[in-house]
């Protein structure tokens, strides 16, 4: 068996002697700190795809001024959340945007961040969520899938990325509106990303082709309800991704 360390300064016991004003005394020592930030990451049930995901390498387009001043923006206000966490005026925090635009990285980034200041989190795949919670009234299906519904909303801090990305049915919608809510009124911090629109963030839900026909998208609201829309925004503070080069590709090619 591997030799486990012990750490120097304390020996072992998360305590160290501390000297002062020729008193000696007992103080917590860092590795305990250490060793609880190690443990909550592991536990978050973070993807490998985003497992070191940090606001320090998050991707900024530097050859366009543009996408470059706004994405600065967005990145900026999420590590201010991160920063000031818990003591924001909305424990929640919303990133809308297309697909690659660094949404998911950003929310694990900032989560991550909180984490290491000793605060539990818990990472979900919304059509995962879902899917575990739907199982979970499978007398068969396993404990996880049982537990489901309870850690989404009891969890110190929930994310829950692509929201919105399932077929709307009553069942959806209500276990959706159930989780947020919950979450909202007890105050739980519940960070989420989405690819759909609303437009109190900003968006047109139209757009007219060359041709004459008008594309109508897909609102928020459409997929997981007006109840749960309205208590998502007053729990959150949205924040609006700019159109950018896909954050996926700019990242593979600096790899």
């Amino acid at each position: 068996m591997p030799a486990t360390s012990v750490c120097p300064n304390c020996a072992g016991t998360g305590f160290k002697i501390v000297e002062r004003e020729e008193l000696s005394g007992a103080v917590r020592c860092e590795c305990v700190a250490a060793e609880r930030a190690a443990r909550l990451d592991s536990e978050a049930a973070l993807p490998p795809l985003y497992s070191n995901a940090s606001f320090e390498n998050f991707l900024l387009p530097r050859d366009n001024p543009i996408a470059y001043r706004e994405l600065t923006e967005v990145f900026l206000a999420v590590r201010g959340y991160a920063r000031e966490f818990p003591n924001t005026k909305q424990p929640g925090l919303l990133l809308m945007g297309s697909p690659g635009t660094g949404k998911t990285h950003l929310a694990v980034a900032a989560l991550r961040a909180i984490m290491a200041k000793g605060f539990a989190g818990l990472f979900y795949d919304y059509q995962n969520l879902l899917d575990k919670i739907r199982s979970g009234y499978d007398a068969a299906s396993g404990a996880s899938d049982r537990e489901a519904y309870r850690v989404a909303m009891e969890a110190e801090i929930l994310l829950l990325d692509d929201l919105g990305a399932h077929r709307v049915t009553e069942w959806v919608e209500d276990t959706v509106t159930s989780i947020i809510t919950t979450r909202c009124n007890q105050r739980k911090p519940l960070i989420a990303t989405t690819n759909l629109i609303d437009p109190d963030a900003g968006y047109s839900t139209s757009q007219r082709r060359p041709d004459g026909i008008v594309d109508y998208k897909t609102t928020l609201t459409e997929r997981i309800g007006s109840r749960a829309r309205s208590r998502l925004f007053e729990m959150c503070r949205v924040i609006k991704m700019p159109l950018v080069e896909d954050f996926r590709v700019r990242r593979q090619s600096l790899q």
